[in-house]
This record gives C-alpha cells, sequence and structure tokens, in this order.
C-alpha cells in the first residue's frame, strides 16, 4: 500500500494548493499575470492619444469650414441684431492663385495673379463677414452690393447698378444716402477689379464701401449661413434675388 500522505498523491502541499515543485510553470504563470496590467494600461493611455488626436484633427477641419461669429453693433438691422450668433461658410468662397507656382520660375516673378473659385465668388446680395480694410484685426459682416467691373450710384435714396434700381426688400423702406464726403455722393462709382461694394442693411448706421472705397475679395472670411442664438432667431440666412439683375 502507498504510504504516501493523501494531500501529497492529489498533488496538494500543506496548504491545500498545487506543490510549486510539481507545477514547475507556475512561477512563470503568477509572473506574467502580474504584468498584464502594464500593457492595458499602456493600451488605454494610446487610445485616450489617438482619439485626442482625432477630435484635434476633426475641429481643425471644421474649424476651416465653419466658423462661428457674433454680430455687434446694428449695421445689420432689422435682418441681423447686436448679440446675435451665427455660423459662417469659410469654405464656399475659398480660392487660389494659379499663378503662383509659376511666379517660382526664373523670369515669372511679375506674372499677374490668376484667381480661381472652385465653389464660386460672392454674389450679390450675399451677407458677407470680412477683415475691416481700414483694420485687418476686426471683422466686419455687409451684404454685396455689386460685383467687380459695375457701377454703383446712389440717387433719391436709391441704388443703381449699372443704371438699373435695385430692388432691396430687406430695408423695409429704409432709404440709402451719402454723406457729403463720401465718394459716392460725388457720382457713379466703379467697382474696381478684385473687389466688390458692400453696405450694410441699416444704412443710415453703417460704415462701409460708402465710405471706405470697395472690398477687396481677399478680405472675405466667409458667408453667413446659420444664425443659431437666439433660439427665437434661428435659420438660415437666405440671400435675396434680383430680378432685375443677375
Amino acid at each position: 500500500m502507498d504510504e504516501t500522505p493523501l494531500r501529497r498523491r492529489l498533488g496538494l502541499d500543506s496548504a491545500g494548493r498545487p506543490s510549486v515543485a510539481e507545477q514547475p510553470g507556475d512561477d512563470q504563470v503568477l509572473a506574467s499575470t502580474a504584468a498584464r496590467p502594464v500593457p492595458v494600461v499602456r493600451s488605454v493611455v494610446r487610445e485616450m492619444l489617438e482619439t485626442a488626436v482625432f477630435i484635434l484633427l476633426v475641429f481643425l477641419i471644421v474649424r476651416g469650414v465653419v466658423q462661428n461669429f457674433k454680430i455687434e453693433g446694428q449695421s445689420m438691422e432689422p435682418n441681423l441684431h447686436g448679440g446675435q450668433y451665427i455660423l459662417v461658410n469659410k469654405l464656399i468662397f475659398f480660392h487660389f492663385d494659379l499663378n503662383a507656382p509659376l511666379r517660382l520660375l526664373p523670369g515669372n516673378a511679375d506674372l499677374p495673379p490668376r484667381i480661381a473659385y472652385p465653389f464660386r465668388m460672392p454674389r450679390r446680395g450675399d451677407v458677407v463677414v470680412f477683415e475691416y480694410p481700414r483694420d485687418f484685426s476686426k471683422d466686419y459682416i455687409k451684404r454685396v452690393i455689386a460685383l467687380p467691373g459695375e457701377t454703383v450710384e446712389i440717387k433719391d435714396g436709391a441704388v443703381y447698378v449699372n443704371g438699373v434700381l435695385l430692388d432691396e426688400p430687406y430695408l423695409q423702406g429704409a432709404a440709402t444716402t451719402c454723406r457729403f464726403e463720401d465718394p459716392c455722393a460725388r457720382g457713379p462709382v466703379v467697382v474696381e477689379p478684385g473687389t466688390v461694394f458692400v453696405m450694410g442693411d441699416n444704412r443710415a448706421n453703417s460704415s462701409d464701401s460708402r465710405e471706405w472705397d470697395d472690398l477687396p475679395l481677399d478680405r472675405i472670411i466667409g458667408q453667413a449661413w446659420v444664425s443659431y442664438w437666439p433660439r427665437e432667431q434661428w435659420g438660415v440666412i437666405t440671400p435675396p434675388t434680383y430680378a432685375a439683375l443677375p
């Protein structure tokens, strides 16, 4: 009869657990088990970093396409109000100079710009946000009235573009005038190439192209797209159509 104690024959040591001597791989198992939390923590940290980088990239992409602005002042009354928050579409007026790479070649330094708009240029009636030409640190918001090469004339409280009366129902009957010192007070004004003529809807309280001349297209940040605050003013900012003018 085998006189080996029953506990030893069952493979148990004195503490009732498998004997280390009889389970030669247990120390490695225990060591590897103790080491598992390290790669788990490392994996969690890596996932957090990847998520943070992804969120940052999404933010930068969205910021390059859409940007929020707060309207200050009353120059766009009665349609847009001071304290109102809007989203501006920055992508729609994206443009680039096709001749820019060619200027790097010898003898092409004086090559004139050749601007291309993949989507579209600003149109008459668009409400645009732009860098104020007299102080680029300030952003203004106005409405596009005339395009490059067109003639603007203000007389009898109304606006004429290329000699055609501009129907502006968004003014709600308000008159358009020029101050004595404004260029438009001396007769028709021709919009220079690469610029647009802009005015605020609150014509009696707006610093615009009547005062500081045309707005360079390069200074336009984007088109006012959506009003999102206050909630009662939520909605898409839709440009008007002009029956007598394109």
